[in-house]
């Protein structure tokens, strides 16, 4: 535990939609809402999510956002990673929803199988085997 870290905390997000990307991160891959509030100052609403009761993500909205392109890759944060006991069943789950996923890829280092699919923004969402 170096410098006191204990582990990750949250993910912050900010969306162009907020709506579109709270229905996404609730319906679509099964957070659950743990607090919801406008701040009038920022003009900008922010969520607190949380998946199988950690809490995980703060999806913020903000009236002058910058873009920053995911493709080709930038530099930056990448992607959002979540480990799944059944990445078949989750492809199929999610593709199901009207999700688009990419093909199951296999990881070099590891042997383990991951695909990825895009929140409604384009950020890069990844699904690894555990």
């Amino acid at each position: 535990m170096k410098h006191g870290i204990l582990g990750l905390h949250h993910i912050a997000i900010i969306c162009k939609d907020y709506s579109v990307s709270k229905n996404f991160y609730i319906d679509f891959l099964g957070f659950s809402l743990i607090k919801e509030e406008f701040r009038e100052n920022r003009n900008s609403w922010k969520a607190d999510l949380a998946l199988n009761e950690n809490y995980l993500i703060e999806l913020f909205s903000f009236p002058n956002f910058v873009e920053r392109p995911s493709y080709p890759e930038s530099l930056g944060l990448r992607h959002l990673a979540f480990s799944s006991n059944d990445l078949m069943a989750t492809k199929i789950s999610l593709e199901n929803e009207g999700i688009i996923a990419e093909k199951i890829r296999i990881d070099e280092s590891t042997d383990k199988s991951f695909f990825f699919i895009s929140d409604p923004d384009g950020l890069p969402i990844e699904f690894y085997e555990k």
